[in-house]
Formats: C-alpha cells, sequence, structure tokens
C-alpha cells in the first residue's frame, strides 16, 4: 500500500513538470520580464518608481 502511494505521488509530480515546462503565448499588454531590469545595475525594479541605484530613472 506505502509503495503504491509513492508511486501515485511520483507519477503526479511527473505530471505537474510536464505542465510547469509548457510556455503560455505571450498577452500583447504584458511586458517581458527583461524589460523590468535596470539597463545600468541589473537588478529588478519593483512598482513604477526608480531603480533604487539612481542610475536608471524608468
Amino acid at each position: 500500500m506505502l509503495l503504491k502511494v509513492a508511486v501515485l505521488f511520483l507519477v503526479f509530480m511527473a505530471v505537474l513538470a510536464m505542465f510547469g515546462k509548457l510556455r503560455l503565448p505571450r498577452l500583447p499588454g504584458r511586458q517581458a520580464l527583461s524589460s523590468r531590469r535596470c539597463r545600468h545595475c541589473g537588478r529588478y525594479r519593483i512598482g513604477k518608481g526608480p531603480c533604487p541605484c539612481g542610475e536608471g530613472r524608468g
């Protein structure tokens, strides 16, 4: 019984991994993740404010 539960768990995790690798088509209104990086320091900008480094203003 315990072996059956372990095998079902592994199959379930494999199915989740397959669905996780699927790429959904990009929506036209969404920004790419790379465009949310500061051009100067490379850090991700959170929100709409300027980058904390002071160089990237938008």
